[in-house]
């Protein structure tokens, strides 16, 4: 299911998501959505939308030390507050000693971070990005527009969803876009 789709531009971060609930071959569009701004940040989630609202509505966001770089924040500080909340939340699987959560994207400070489900952090040298069973064709639009500045980045976004939506079972409109 779902398609998050978000770009880094001139200092904020833009995401944007579809509304698909999908279990198995039964498909429900959903009024809680997959993108949310919360303090600093912007998030749209993949994987589940228990793991969803615990990071809307129960994880603590950890203030930066004024001396910390962003990246070591997000890598050490920022990280550490998720996989406690989802652990709390009972979220998180550990198995052979391996802890798994489920796959989101944060904007923070106009930077792109992909979080994958075993909590390491991805950011691209694109300024942008894409998860969720339609990531491949949002991913190949926010490419190929790129360098392509008369489009807004919520316009990239919308042309990347309403893609993944032609050509994926799992994404439906409508879609939402946030940015901070």
């Amino acid at each position: 299911m779902t398609c998050i789709a978000a770009i880094a531009e001139k200092g904020k971060v833009y995401i944007g998501a579809d509304s698909a609930g999908v279990a198995d071959f039964d498909l429900t569009v959903r009024a809680d959505e997959k993108v949310f701004a919360k303090g600093s940040f912007v998030f749209g989630f993949t994987s589940s939308f228990r793991m969803g609202q615990l990071l809307r509505y129960k994880l603590v966001l950890p203030k930066q030390s004024p001396k910390m770089s962003d990246r070591l924040y997000m890598y050490t500080i920022f990280i550490d507050a998720v996989r406690k909340c989802l652990k709390e939340g009972g979220y998180t699987k550990i198995n052979d000693n391996v802890e798994k959560g489920g796959t989101f994207i944060v904007g923070y400070k106009g930077h792109v971070y992909e979080i994958k489900s075993d909590f390491q952090i991805s950011e691209s040298i694109d300024t942008f990005a894409s998860c969720g069973c339609g990531h491949a064709y949002a991913k190949a639009v926010l490419y190929t527009t790129d360098n392509n500045h008369q489009i807004s980045p919520s316009k990239r976004i919308l042309k990347a969803l309403k893609t993944a939506e032609h050509f994926s079972a799992g994404v439906r409109r409508p879609f939402k876009i946030v940015s901070k």
